[in-house]
């Protein structure tokens, strides 16, 4: 086999030498350019002071591009949805629910259109025009005066006088009637209003002063009735199987008086679908799950919180959530380069939607059972459960992205 010659003649060699100057100054152009793009992307990404791996950064860059395409995916399947929508005639206006009780109104016509234009005669009625407008009575408030009918014995008087017997109250011997103490309750935990502003309400509407501690009264009276009802709740979510639990901050003022508020927790235990029950605490301590979850032996779906460990039954298996440790363990992933390495294991994008959500199962899984001592199901974040299938396709892409990196940390 013959080899190519070697190139002598002084035009061969002036062409490589300037071949060898472009491509010196590509690479070096390269490297120019590539410095700024690491700059842009800390500029963009990095918190002032800090050194971000590159990892980090073309990290940033990937889940930005899949977001966009995830974007993009959604407005495509929108738009094909809108175009093989069979356009049809326009359903007119919206109609009134038909169990609400029906009020009319008639409407007379002036002297003027009584008297025909024409002959001076009076015209009759042959029918109506209808229209229908959701309308509303404002509150009207009233004193309820309640007598009670009492009846003696005429003959028999030594046998006393008897009363009719009142019915049951929510609260004896108080101002307001039962009503009024439930609407309390249903606007400041339905409707939001905050029982300062109902005092407010009253006093502008009706000019009687109501307290707020009154008011508060009214609320703590009806907790302590719905006791049984909270304890019958939480013996149902308790013989269950499955209980995700969480608990959130919240201020409550002391009666010391220190000056500012102190830090309370509310806990919340529900199972998804089914129920969901408030326990208050004024501590973040082991104690409060403890009491609650009793010797329960199904599976606790919580946070990483050390407060949920040794709690429950001796069968209960605590599961971990994904959201949180991938919060923590992406961020504080290796340096390594993460295009790099997805090329070297192959892109996922080159995989079925089948394919990719079983090695997304895989990976899930070995993550789980090497480096934490938790399972937990693979689960979607809840604000793209309603997306298209394509979208929600491409985000288990970003998240087979970031547990390839978080398996190498």
């Amino acid at each position: 086999m013959s080899q190519a010659p070697i190139p002598s003649a002084p035009a061969d060699l002036e062409l490589i030498a300037q071949l060898k100057s472009r491509l010196q100054y590509a690479e070096l152009r390269i490297r120019v350019l590539e410095e700024r793009l690491r700059l842009m992307r800390i500029e963009k990404y990095g918190a002032a002071g800090e050194k971000l791996p590159d990892a980090q950064l073309e990290l940033f860059e990937i889940e930005r591009v899949v977001s966009e395409v995830i974007m993009e995916a959604a407005n495509n399947a929108e738009r094909a949805h809108r175009s093989t929508k069979k356009s049809g005639k326009h359903p007119g206006r919206q109609e009134l629910p038909p169990n609400l009780p029906r009020v009319e109104r008639v409407l007379s016509c002036t002297p003027e259109q009584r008297v025909c234009k024409r002959c001076g005669k009076e015209t009759v009625v042959i029918g109506y025009e209808e229209s229908s407008q959701l309308d509303v009575e404002p509150a009207k408030y009233f004193v309820l005066v309640t007598k009670r009918e009492k009846r003696a014995c005429r003959s028999c008087e030594e046998l006393g006088v008897v009363s009719a017997p009142l019915p049951p109250r929510i609260i004896e011997k108080c101002l307001a009637s039962n009503r009024i103490v439930i609407d309390t309750v249903v606007s400041k935990y339905c409707n939001h209003t905050p029982l300062y502003r109902q005092s407010v309400i009253l006093e502008r509407d009706i000019g009687l002063e109501i307290g707020r501690a009154t008011l508060d009264g009214w609320v703590l009276k009806v907790g302590e009735l719905l006791i049984p009802m909270v304890t019958a709740m939480r013996r149902e979510l308790i013989s269950g199987s499955y209980i995700q639990a969480d608990e959130t901050p919240v201020d409550v003022q002391m009666r010391e008086g220190r000056g500012h508020n102190h830090q309370a927790y509310l806990w919340q235990y529900s199972r998804p679908g089914g129920t969901v029950v408030f326990d208050f605490r004024l501590g973040r301590g082991r104690d409060g799950p403890r009491q609650f979850l009793g010797h329960f032996e199904g599976i606790l779906q919580t946070d990483g919180y050390a407060g949920y460990d040794q709690i429950g039954g001796p069968k209960m298996v605590h599961a971990a959530c994904w959201a949180h440790y991938l919060e923590r363990k992406v961020i504080s992933s290796s340096s390594r380069n993460v295009a790099g390495k997805l090329r070297d294991e192959g892109h996922p994008t080159s995989c079925t939607p089948d394919k990719t959500r079983q090695s997304a199962s895989r990976k899930a899984r070995s993550l789980g059972e090497g480096r934490h001592r938790w399972w937990g199901p693979f689960l979607r974040p809840a604000r793209f459960q309603n997306a298209s299938s394509t979208s929600r396709f491409i985000l288990r892409l970003v998240v087979i992205y970031r547990l390839v990196v978080a398996t190498d940390a």
